[in-house]
């Protein structure tokens, strides 16, 4: 994509809503809507980079109830054409094609490279990625794989949601939590998985949430690991101008 001068590229990640309570999502919720309605005047994209939602599983038929502001305002966003890409993260990774039908935004299962005014960007959420996280990629296995996830669907749905949400919360493999503070450059898993990817590849960045705290790391002099941070304690998110990715903080009354 070559991009305009007028237009920028946005990069958003961990939202988490509905948790832990409908009260305190609705604020985050209307921050974030609030948010989309700025960018939406001067947006070439829009990534989101997973765990949009605390939890979300599509039956055949149905879909968790809510958040249909922030459903509305992609619709909204995507009907305008401007494009919205959409990653999976470890708390919605159980999403289909509900997006590419209903607001025809693509979902993305696994990272992928994108290239803007030619600066290629690898993009993704970034859980099981790197040498550790092995707890959860073991789990990972399980939950993706079609018989776990046929299984789970004979749950009705009231029972399946209450469940799942629960376990993001409590389950600390899911969750999160044990990562949020940040580790030092040589321990933290997706530098040193970037770092790797570059022994075979130039990328001028690296771009992925789940780590919930804002980073920008230079991996060489012409490449850049940028973590978006969340949209729980830092309201940060990504914005390219075509020259330089940059994190910013959205500052709202």
């Amino acid at each position: 994509m070559k991009l305009p001068a007028t237009k920028k590229i946005y990069f958003s990640s961990d939202n988490h809503l509905g948790a832990p309570t409908y009260k305190e999502s609705r604020k985050r919720e209307d921050v974030f809507v609030a948010w989309l309605d700025e960018i939406k005047a001067d947006a070439a994209a829009i990534f989101l980079l997973g765990d949009l939602f605390d939890f979300w599983f599509e039956y055949k038929e149905v879909v968790p109830k809510g958040f249909v502001r922030t459903l509305g305002k992609l619709a909204e966003i995507s009907d305008a054409g401007i494009p919205v890409h959409f990653f999976v993260g470890n708390h919605d990774l159980w999403m289909n094609d509900y997006f590419e039908k209903e607001l025809n935004i693509p979902v993305y299962h696994q990272p992928k490279v994108f290239e803007f005014n030619n600066q290629s960007f690898y993009i993704g959420h970034g859980d099981g990625l790197g040498p550790h996280d092995k707890g959860y990629k073991r789990m990972k296995k399980v939950f993706v794989h079609p018989f776990s996830k046929w299984l789970y669907r004979w749950l009705h749905p009231d029972l399946g949601v209450r469940l799942a949400r629960h376990l993001s919360v409590k389950n600390k493999l899911i969750s999160g939590d044990e990562d949020a503070k940040f580790l030092g450059e040589e321990n933290e898993w997706l530098v040193q998985y970037a770092k790797r990817k570059l022994r075979e590849k130039h990328y001028d960045y690296f771009v992925f949430g789940h780590r919930h705290l804002p980073m920008e790391i230079e991996l060489n002099e012409q490449s850049t690991y940028v973590n978006l941070g969340d949209w729980i304690n830092y309201y940060t998110y990504g914005e390219f101008d075509g020259e330089r990715l940059q994190l910013k903080t959205f500052n709202f009354k």
